[in-house]
């Protein structure tokens, strides 16, 4: 597969306001607020949160006005915060966008967590009879974040949702389920550095972006991670006519597949027909031989068990793809 990109990329920076966010939805149809060219980089500002989980006054913590504006505005939708969307130029049905996810800022000093009571793995298990919402405090400049009761992580940001337009034909979708337009994907392993693959299936490709996640644990449990604001720099390549049908990624040292389905065993089933195939793009070996690789050596594990479609990642350290 090959990149079509420009030899000269051109910087461009998308402040979240609001004319440029919008609440939870993916469409063909959504007009985009930035068009670049491929090769391009994109700065992209997003926010997390509606009203009720900002800190309160007096708490230190420091809102940004922007963000504070476009809840002001209160603009349609429901789910996530999404900045975009971005039209890369000349993307069309059957091709693949290639996204570097070049750099991960946090946005905030601040993020919180939220349980409610008939969500999650463990829905109604809870004695909790309402919403619970902890404000967790971030130490930027260490990278961790303190817990209620002391403990302190480490922190690991990535978006958790990032995507592109789904087929025309379905309309208008929510950012809660991860598809094949990838969405709500939840995986930690998206951190700087990484590279995801979108199918396209709409002109321009219209990527959009945001929960940000400060850390979070495979499973996502309680159906919320470190909820915070990020700002990433993302480099947009076309790959024409390349023939995946579902999001995949890579980092330096490994590759990763994806699955979604309600059923957590066919999500894993998805995400081995997936590393199968990927394995295979790149070693040229039999589909037995590369299904017995992944039984020798690949990872599979639970991304998220909270979107409704679950999600399960395969990740496969290229190193072991040598064939000589």
């Amino acid at each position: 597969m090959k990149d079509h990109h420009k030899d000269h990329h051109k910087d461009h920076h998308l402040a979240a306001t609001p004319e440029t966010a919008h609440w939870g939805r993916f469409s063909a149809d959504h007009p985009p607020v930035l068009t670049i060219d491929p090769g391009d980089r994109v700065t992209i500002e997003t926010f997390s949160g509606r009203a009720a989980v900002l800190p309160p006054d007096g708490s230190g913590h420091a809102v940004a006005q922007a963000h504070r504006d476009i809840l002001a505005a209160d603009l349609p939708g429901t789910a996530h915060l999404l900045t975009g969307p971005v039209a890369v130029r000349g993307a069309r049905a059957g091709d693949v966008l290639k996204i570097g996810i070049e750099r991960i800022a946090l946005g905030a000093d601040w993020g919180y967590n939220v349980v409610r009571p008939t969500a999650g793995t463990l829905p109604g298990e809870f004695p909790v009879s309402d919403t619970t919402t902890t404000l967790i405090p971030i130490d930027r400049a260490a990278m961790t974040c303190r817990l209620p009761w002391g403990a302190t992580l480490p922190l690991a940001p990535f978006f958790g949702v990032m995507g592109v337009a789904p087929p025309p034909r379905w309309g208008e979708i929510t950012s809660i389920q991860p598809r094949l337009h990838g969405g709500n994907l939840d995986l930690k392993l998206l951190t700087e550095g990484a590279t995801l693959y979108l199918p396209v299936h709409a002109e321009g490709a219209l990527f959009s972006c945001g929960d940000g996640h400060g850390c979070q644990g495979d499973g996502e449990v309680c159906i919320t991670a470190l909820e915070t604001s990020l700002t990433g720099t993302f480099r947009f390549d076309l790959i024409r006519d390349a023939p995946i049908d579902l999001p995949r990624a890579e980092t330096a040292e490994e590759i990763i597949s994806m699955g979604f389905h309600p059923s957590l065993d066919s999500a894993l089933q998805i995400a081995l027909r997936q590393m199968i195939a990927m394995i295979r793009e790149r070693t040229g070996i039999t589909e037995t031989e590369a299904y017995q690789l992944c039984s020798l050596a690949a990872d599979f594990a639970v991304t998220q068990s909270v979107n409704q479609e679950k999600g399960v990642h395969g990740r496969l350290k290229k190193a072991l793809l040598a064939t000589g």
